[in-house]
Parts: C-alpha cells; sequence; structure tokens
C-alpha cells in the first residue's frame, strides 16, 4: 500500500519550545493509525503540526506525495486533509444539517450524495439532522465533527482524541464508525487515552514519548510487546 502520510523527523512546538524532537509517522492508503503515549509525549502537538497549527523547524510531512510542510491549514484542507479537535468542534447553535453543510464549504455543486453517505455512516445523525448540535449528547456531537470532516471527502482524517469523556458504549460506537470510514478508503490517524481498546482495533500504532518515537507496529505487536504494557499500557 502507498503511503498518504509521510511525516519524516518533524521537529516543531509552540514560540521557542521544541515539543516534537524528530517525529517519525506513516500512514498507508486505507489504514487506522493510532498513536498514544502519556501526558505530554507531544501525541496532539503532533497532529497539529501535520494541519499547519504550528510551527515546523525540521523535517518534512508529506500527504500523498505532496510536501505540504509549512502550509497554511486551508492550504491543507485543499489537499486532502481534515482534521476533528478535541473540543469546541462542532457549531452547537447550528441544526446538525447546517454543521455537515459548513463543512463543505469547498464545495460546489449537489451535495446530495456526500449526505447520503455521511449520513449512512451515522444513522444518529439523520434521525437528528434538525436538531441544534448543541443539544446532542457528547457522542453524537462527535459524531457531528466526523460527519462534517468527511463532507469534504478527505484522503487523511486526522482525530484528536474522539472518545475523551464518552461512554463505553459511545466509544466503541465510534471505534466501529472509524472501521466504516476506513473501509470507504479514507486514511485515519487518530490520537487516543484509551490505549490499549484503541491498539486494539487499529492496524498499526506509534507510542511517543518525551516528544519522540519510543516503539512502533501493529496493533497486536503493540499490546503483546512487554515493555510497552509496563510503561505505557499499566501492564
Amino acid at each position: 500500500m502507498s503511503d498518504i502520510l509521510d511525516m519524516r523527523d518533524v521537529v516543531g512546538g509552540y514560540g521557542e519550545a521544541d515539543i516534537l524532537q524528530g517525529v517519525t509517522l506513516r500512514a498507508a492508503n486505507s489504514e487506522i493509525v493510532v498513536i498514544v503515549g502519556p501526558n505530554g509525549a507531544g501525541k496532539s502537538t503532533a497532529m497539529k503540526a501535520i494541519f499547519g497549527l504550528l510551527h515546523v523547524r525540521g523535517g518534512s510531512i508529506r500527504v500523498d506525495g505532496a510536501d505540504i510542510t509549512g502550509l497554511e491549514p486551508n492550504r491543507i484542507v485543499e489537499a486532502g486533509v481534515c482534521y476533528v479537535p478535541q473540543v469546541n468542534n462542532v457549531f452547537r447553535e447550528m441544526t446538525v444539517h447546517e454543521n455537515l453543510e459548513m463543512g463543505a464549504f469547498l464545495r460546489s455543486g449537489d451535495l446530495s450524495a456526500a449526505y447520503d453517505r455521511v449520513y449512512a455512516l451515522f444513522p444518529d445523525l439523520k434521525e437528528r439532522r434538525k436538531a441544534l448540535a448543541g443539544n446532542l449528547s457528547g457522542g453524537q456531537r462527535q459524531m457531528v465533527a466526523m460527519g462534517r470532516a468527511l463532507m469534504l471527502e478527505p484522503k487523511l482524517l486526522l482525530l484528536d482524541e474522539p472518545t475523551a469523556g464518552l461512554s463505553p458504549k459511545y466509544m466503541e460506537q465510534i471505534f466501529q464508525i472509524c472501521r466504516d470510514v476506513r473501509d470507504t478508503g479514507v486514511t485515519i490517524l487518530l490520537v487516543e487515552q484509551h490505549a490499549k481498546q484503541a491498539l486494539a482495533f487499529a492496524d498499526r500504532g506509534y507510542v511517543l514519548a518525551s516528544g519522540a518515537n519510543r516503539h512502533e507496529g501493529t496493533g497486536a505487536e503493540l499490546l503483546a510487546d512487554e515493555d510497552v504494557a509496563a510503561m505505557f499500557l499499566g501492564g
């Protein structure tokens, strides 16, 4: 499989502080890749670096072969990348359907097929398409945020802590939706605090610590690694 994301030796952070100390990540076409690690490891920072939300001082980031290093977020969206942050990721005073419409801001023409695809992935949203996003449960709001990003039919979907604060029921539902999205041909890179559960469903994973790569492998390999379990999974 060809790589949709190729992030090599990236150094960067906020202000003069480099949080990332040479992080390397890759994600192949139609693959789910999860980033896990302790608090402060640089997981969310790596996502923000990919999406152009912080200054990259070294290394390179390519998406589907195109160099996006240092581009503004709007240019990165045009390159086929969508990002769903952990918080403040829906327009609470808009309906579900209006949120999805906002997600299609770069598209023109008939969007009915795009709405149909999103509602097929998120049947809960179809039932509540006229409801205000702010009146939904946390799990449903996360679905709105993911659905809005998918309206642009991205090549790469970045999800930052998509199950944070959700019940076990909604956590499993979000993970299943990620599988369904992957099966449509979208590559997913996500940061997860529920490391064991995420590695159990992901194709591959990375363990970061102190802004650097520590371990890499399939989800099953990382779950079976005694060092990873002892240091990062509470094993």
